[in-house]
């Protein structure tokens, strides 16, 4: 009886940190909310936000970051990862398959064997050619996101972990 109590304990524990479970209606899902445990879920904070204006594409990094750009100029191109933000929403979350590029004649597809922009975390990717690092700004030639899209993360891109040229296949709605 003791140990049923303290795992009891533990696990509504662990869920109230994990988001909660208040909301829940009846008692019987109450019950069985407690066979599972909860899934963890995490704090993203942008380190910047993209800036289209014209023809000009930068990266405007937040001052408490701006650190972080230092040796940055050093590389060729960077992996800027961003934020759909403009595409979160509970229904857009849910989506799991969609028609890639938006064409019905390519086959249905999972969200993670396409580049979607409706998926459950809407983590964006781009590979961006660096114009110039002149802190806290970071001038790109061009990315695949909105103006004021929050960026998440920059990784230089490294040839030698980043890009893989043996062993490659994809499906031919791709075109090869």
């Amino acid at each position: 009886m003791e140990i049923a109590r303290r795992e009891l304990f533990f696990r509504s524990l662990g869920m109230a940190v994990c988001g909660g479970l208040s909301a829940l209606g009846s008692e019987q899902e109450k019950k069985d909310s407690m066979k599972t445990e909860a899934e963890p879920f995490f704090k993203l904070y942008p380190v910047g936000r993209v800036e289209k204006k014209d023809s000009q594409v930068r990266l405007r990094i937040f001052e408490k970051y701006v650190d972080a750009l230092t040796g940055l100029d050093g590389f060729s191109h960077v992996l800027v990862f961003y934020w759909f933000d403009r595409n979160d929403t509970p229904q857009k979350r849910s989506i799991l398959q969609v028609y890639p590029r938006g064409n019905r004649q390519n086959p249905l597809t999972g969200v993670f064997a396409c580049r979607s922009p409706v998926r459950p975390n809407l983590i964006a990717l781009s590979l961006c050619k660096i114009l110039a690092v002149k802190s806290p700004l970071v001038h790109i030639d061009k990315i695949d996101a909105f103006d004021r899209s929050p960026v998440l993360d920059l990784k230089p891109y490294i040839p030698a972990i980043d890009r893989q040229t043996k062993d490659l296949w994809f499906p031919d709605w791709l075109g090869g």
